[in-house]
Order: C-alpha cells, then sequence, then structure tokens
C-alpha cells in the first residue's frame, strides 16, 4: 500500500496553506482535492468582502502573497477582489505549494494502529500516519425545514448555483441578511430577476470599508489586524487564537458573534437601491402551488414566487463529511457539531487534524476564513514537527470543561 507522512483532504485556501507549511518545514505530505473547487462553484460576479492581507493565502507578507502574485504574473487586480481573481491566485498557490496534488476523491477514511487508510473512488488505498481535514464547508450548508419537500427549480440555497442569470425574468424571494443573501439579491437584481429580500434580524448590519481604519492612519496596526475580522479591538483578539480561547466562554461567545455576526459589506448598498428589503421577517411556510411557490411569512402577508432562495449560511457538523465513517465520527469529540481540538488542531482521535470552519469552537472565528489558515497551518506545523502522533488534550480539555463534549 502506497503511504505518506500526512495527508492533507482539501485544496482550498486552509489544504494549500497547510501543504505549504508542512513542505517548507520538510515534512513529507500528500494533498488530495480538486484545487479551489468550492469557490468555483460559487456565482459568476461575486467580490470577496475580506480587505487585501486577509484575502491571502497561507501568508499576507512573502512569495505566497497576493503582492507575489502580481509581481511575478503581471495580473491587475482590483480592490476589493473579485471571486474570479480569488480564483486565479488560489490556483496560482496550488501550482507553487501542490503542483502534484491528486485530483482523487476520498470515499471513506478508517483509523488503524498506525495511522489512517485513505479509500479513493478508484478503490486504490494510501496508509497516512497523519490526517488533516482540509474539506471546507460545502457539506455543512443550512437547508430549514420550512422548505423540505419543495422541488430543486422552487427553492434552493445561494451554495447551489454558480450563475444567477438563469433567474432573468423570473420573482425570486431571498431570505437572509448577510453577504450571501444580500449580494445574490443584487446580482439577481443585475441579471434581470425581480428581487425581494426578507431577513429575520431587525435590522441589517452593513460593514462601511473601514472607516475607523481610515481614521486611525498610522495607528491602525494597535487595533486591526490584517486577518480583518472582527471590529475595533476584538480585531487584534480574535487574530491571536492562544489568546482569545484563554478568555472564558462566557466572553468568548459574545465576542466571537460581534466578530462574525451575518453584515454586507457597505459596497452593496447602491446596488440594493432597487431592491425591496424587509426586516424582522422569517418565512413560516412554503407550499408549491403549480410551477410556483407560495410563501407565508411572519407579518401574515402570503405570496407566490418562481423560487425561493435561502442565504442562511453552513452550520458545521463533521459528522456529515461523507468521507467520516459514522464509527470514527462518533470517536472524535465534539460539542455542537465541532470537533474539540487541541494542539495542532488535533482531535481526540490521535493524528487526526481539522482546519478552517470546524476549528471554529476551539480556535475562535478566526477560523472560518481564508486568513485562519495561516494561524492553522502554522499550528499543525509546528505539532507534527514536535512529536509522533498523539493528541495533545490540555487545550482541549479546557475546551471541554467549559462546553461539554460528545
Amino acid at each position: 500500500m502506497d503511504e505518506t507522512a500526512v495527508a492533507v483532504l482539501g485544496a482550498g485556501p486552509h489544504g494549500l496553506a497547510a501543504a505549504a507549511a508542512l513542505r517548507r518545514a520538510g515534512v513529507e505530505v500528500r494533498v488530495f482535492g480538486d484545487p479551489m473547487s468550492f469557490w468555483r462553484t460559487m456565482p459568476a460576479g461575486m467580490v470577496l468582502r475580506s480587505n487585501w492581507t486577509a484575502t491571502c493565502i497561507a501568508e499576507y507578507d512573502g512569495p505566497l502573497s497576493l503582492d507575489s502574485y502580481l509581481a511575478e504574473t503581471g495580473a491587475e487586480v482590483p480592490r476589493p477582489v473579485p471571486l474570479d481573481d480569488f480564483v486565479a491566485y488560489g490556483t496560482w498557490v496550488q501550482a507553487k505549494v501542490a503542483p502534484d496534488v491528486d485530483r482523487r476523491w476520498i470515499d471513506r477514511v478508517t483509523a488503524s494502529d498506525d495511522g489512517f487508510v485513505l479509500e479513493l473512488a478508484d478503490e486504490s488505498r494510501i496508509r497516512a500516519r497523519r490526517l488533516v481535514v482540509a474539506a471546507g464547508i460545502a457539506d455543512f450548508v443550512n437547508r430549514p425545514d420550512v422548505a423540505a419537500g419543495l422541488p430543486g427549480q422552487l427553492t434552493s440555497h445561494t451554495a447551489d448555483h454558480d450563475d444567477l442569470a438563469t433567474f432573468a425574468g423570473q420573482e425570486v424571494l431571498v431570505v437572509g441578511g448577510g453577504q450571501s443573501a444580500l449580494e445574490s439579491a443584487a446580482l439577481l437584481h443585475e441579471n434581470g430577476a425581480e428581487v425581494d429580500v426578507v431577513a429575520r434580524a431587525d435590522n441589517l448590519n452593513w460593514l462601511h470599508g473601514g472607516v475607523w481604519q481610515r481614521r486611525l492612519g498610522r495607528l491602525k496596526p494597535l487595533f486591526y489586524a490584517p486577518t480583518d475580522v472582527g471590529p475595533l479591538g476584538i480585531s487584534r483578539i480574535v487574530a491571536a487564537p492562544g489568546l482569545f480561547t484563554s478568555l472564558p466562554r462566557a466572553v468568548q461567545e459574545p465576542m466571537a458573534h460581534r466578530a462574525i455576526r451575518p453584515a454586507g459589506a457597505a459596497w452593496l448598498i447602491p446596488r440594493l437601491v432597487e431592491v425591496p428589503i424587509r426586516v424582522g421577517v422569517s418565512v413560516t411556510k412554503a407550499t408549491r402551488k403549480g410551477s410556483r411557490v407560495e410563501v407565508e411569512l411572519s407579518d401574515g402577508d402570503r405570496r407566490e414566487v418562481d423560487h425561493l432562495m435561502f442565504g442562511t449560511g453552513y452550520r458545521v457538523d463533521i459528522s456529515r463529511y461523507p468521507f467520516l465513517p459514522p464509527a470514527l465520527a462518533a470517536r472524535i469529540r465534539s460539542v455542537d457539531g465541532y470537533p474539540v481540538l487541541g494542539r495542532g488542531m488535533e482531535s481526540s482521535v490521535p493524528g487526526l487534524h481539522f482546519l478552517g470552519a470546524p476549528a471554529a469552537r476551539s480556535f475562535g472565528p478566526l477560523m472560518r476564513f481564508v486568513a485562519g489558515g495561516w494561524y492553522g497551518a502554522e499550528s499543525l506545523t509546528r505539532a507534527v514537527r514536535g512529536r509522533p502522533g498523539r493528541a495533545a488534550h490540555s487545550h482541549a480539555g479546557r475546551l471541554e470543561a467549559m462546553g461539554g463534549g460528545r
């Protein structure tokens, strides 16, 4: 059986950051996945909300940064960064750090006494002493039960579409008040659809492009980290997961909510002027009515539309990863679907690590973003180089004491 020291499952920003850090440290690693595949499924025309530094993969200042990409390729990338440019940049990073990426899909992972066995779609098997799961959030789409049973032509999630132009001429009701819902509504409108938005929150939150950052001038680095997650002051705390997770859970949770609450970039406001938006309203019922869907809202309104689209985000639950069999998933200590992770992003199963959004409960909201890959990759690499595959649970034990486990 083919073997490797470390297998990284996922070739998006977090998986590529891990590959970069591990290979720089001289660690044998194999990367599996379709590079930047999740990002390539997003609707055409989307723009990243994060600032320039936070959009960098693996590092914001170095040979893999966006600045280095521009210098080497001569590409011209506007700010904020369009989705197509980010995918091109990610592909460039992949060519640098994982030119040998294995694009075969891993069907199943089983644990053995000396690591893990990866069963691939072509029925071949590979043994890895450590497994790093950087598989992203595609399997965590949050689909409200209110639309259960309706066919795909009547209801969907924003994650289901890579081209919103197909809705031209249709009436679409978008549900949600975050970036995905609001930007999808703008793109639908710009592509000729008749769009309305309803949001459960009593008001929409807008990110105004760093007004305070500009006012602070040279003092900006004291209050805002290059990771660009969280407002004034909080930004610096969540950028340091060691500091963030040393705080009591009662402090962490409201701070994390403030850092990642649903919000839209302020540059969307002029694009939504002609789109009706109602706040404090939720969908209570959705019923098929011929070729359309009848929607009942919490304010008593009832209307028919051609399509009901949910921009309701993602809900982490690692048991939904199709490559993790139930027996292995049950061994992973977890809280509300999140694995409880220790040093090096390692789970309760020795040698099994999680990067990206699944690490958010253990290491803070930074892990949900591209910039979270900087910390995750370096933490992983330090652990891999420092000792054999045994889980370190001092950090995980503190988390379990604060939040319980499965």
